[in-house]
This record gives structure tokens, sequence and C-alpha cells, in this order.
């Protein structure tokens, strides 16, 4: 079965490269600079006309996943929001107390009706088996996870421990780092059956915004750089 590629974009523009390039899927975010954002309604509304499944990354701000009261009452308006624009899916995920997932915020989620991915809060939870379970439990159909390590390729133990662990019940989706350089050593050595990466580079042209630009510069998808993954994924 061939693997799946996601891509992490943040624009319209975005969207277009992802399908152009051949992504199976877009995860649909605002400020990839700050690891991905609630989009907008607009941009959500736009996304939707493409024929490329698009997922809503549902996170208020920036920052880890325990989230308040009133927070999780505004990821569900927004998770209302993509569903009545026709989005694909969501991008999701929720901390309890203790660092944990939270099993009430998920279902919660979940229960607007689109199918969701959890995202990598699974990266930073203290148990990522029970997180695994939980997610199973709630009715999520993937996790994106580098392993716990700040790059999937040095996360490969971990993620290939977890593709064991989830045994089917859930498809395991490895992230960050991931180029068309190395993707292909990544599948081999885990055994995922989906990837996803940012698949972009710097503007080239742009006039310097002072400190209001990211650092090293306005990063935008490039169809190139996505055709080149899907390439190497075969």
């Amino acid at each position: 079965m061939a693997v799946a590629l996601e891509v992490c974009v943040d624009t319209i523009d975005g969207v277009a490269a992802a399908q152009a390039g051949g992504a199976a899927r877009v995860e649909l975010c605002a400020a990839l600079s700050e690891g991905g954002l609630t989009p907008s309604m607009g941009l959500m509304a736009e996304a939707a006309k493409f024929d490329v499944p698009c997922y809503a990354m549902i996170r208020p701000r920036a920052g880890l996943f325990a989230f308040s009261d009133a927070e999780v009452a505004v990821m569900l308006a927004d998770a209302r929001a993509a569903k009545a624009a026709g989005l694909a899916g969501l991008a999701i995920g929720v901390q309890d107390g203790a660092g944990g997932l939270d099993p009430a915020g998920l279902r919660a989620l979940v229960a607007v009706g689109l199918p969701c991915t959890l995202h990598r809060v699974i990266d930073v939870v203290p148990d990522w088996r029970a997180a695994i379970d939980i997610a199973v439990e709630v009715g999520i159909e993937r996790v994106l996870t580098s392993g716990g390590a700040a790059r999937a390729m040095d996360g490969a133990g971990q993620l290939r421990e977890m593709v064991g662990y989830a045994a089917g019940r859930i498809s395991v989706m490895a992230g960050s780092g991931v180029t068309a350089g190395n993707v292909a050593e990544l599948v081999r050595l885990t055994g995922v059956g989906e990837v996803h990466a940012s698949c972009a580079v710097v503007a080239q042209g742009d006039a310097a915004f002072s400190n209001f630009d990211p650092v090293g510069g306005r990063k935008v998808t490039d169809v190139g750089v996505v055709r080149g993954v899907v390439e190497a994924l075969g």
C-alpha cells in the first residue's frame, strides 16, 4: 500500500501547491511559525473548494495543550465552523491537568462529526501508550508524532514501537523534519503508513517587514518539494 503524504500549510497558495504536488491530504493552519494555529474562517472556506482533503488545525493559541473551559468553547466553535465550511477533518489535542490526554475534551471535539487526527500533543504527554489507547477509545483515526524527538528520524525507534503498539487500531503518521532525502528511510525504519511534512522553502524576493517577519524569513509551500517527497515515497 502506498504511503500517504500530508502537507501542513498556512496559506491558500499552500493548499494549491500541496494539491498540485500530489499530496494526499492537507493540514490547514494559521501561523506555522507558531507550530500551527486555527485557520481563519475565510481560509477554511476557500480551502474546501480544492479537491485535496483539508483537515483544520484546532488550536486557539501557542504553547502546550491544557486548555481552559473558555478555550475549549472556542475550539468547539472553530471545529463546527470547519465542518460548516466543508472541510474534511480536524487536527486536535487536549491535555488534562496531569499532562496526559483529556478524554472529555477530545470526545467533545470528535462529536462535532468530522474525522480527527491527534496532533503532536502525543509527543509531550508522559505516557504515549496511554495516549494511543485514549485516542482509539474516543474515535480518533490517526496520530501525528515525531516519536517524542525533535525530528522524526531521531525518534524512529519509538515510532516503530508506536506502530507496533497501535497494531492497526489507529494510523501512526510520522512528522517533523521529513524531507525527500530521508522519507524512504524513515518509512523503512518505522513501518508508518503516513508521513507529514511542511514542504516549505523561504520566500524569495520578499521585502523585510522589520521584526514582524518569522526568524529565517517567511516560508511558503513549494510544489516541487511536495512532488519530491511524493516521488521519494514511490
